[in-house]
């Protein structure tokens, strides 16, 4: 099975960013978890991170035909871009969206998640354990 993980903004500055919500491990750390991961599971994960809408798009866009499965954390974008929504209605590739923090605990304008809607799970306020979940989850439903 191929995957491909996508974060969002910011996520790039975990460790830094409000260590008191997001932890103190680092981007460098979240690679190394998928890394061995992938290793464990014999799977191929590659990861794509961007603070631009966009370019998470075209990644999306790009995965249609090569990947078998999406683990996405829209970051910021989750609460706003029905673009991302759109492309991950368009490839119709299994995704699951994960946040790290307990989303459902913060704010109100957090509790909208557009690219939920066409994602197969969520898993919210695991941490980067969030992550392995969403790998074996699509390897246990679709692998």
């Amino acid at each position: 099975m191929k995957l491909l993980v996508i974060n969002g903004p910011n996520i790039n500055m975990l460790g830094i960013r409000e260590p008191g919500i997001y932890g103190k491990n680092t981007f460098a750390d979240l690679l190394a978890l998928l890394q061995d991961t992938a290793q464990a599971e014999n799977v191929v994960i590659n990861q794509f991170q961007s603070n631009h809408e966009g370019s998470l798009v075209d990644k999306i866009q790009e995965a249609y035909g090569n990947y078998d499965g999406i683990v996405i954390n829209p970051a910021a974008y989750t609460h706003t871009s029905v673009a991302i929504l759109d492309a991950l209605k368009a490839v119709s590739i299994p995704a699951v969206e994960v946040h790290i923090s307990d989303v459902d605990s913060r704010e109100p304008f957090r509790q909208i998640s557009y690219p939920s809607m066409a994602c197969v799970h969520t898993i919210k306020g695991h941490g980067l354990e969030g992550y392995r979940e969403a790998v074996l989850y699509l390897l246990d439903h679709y692998g």
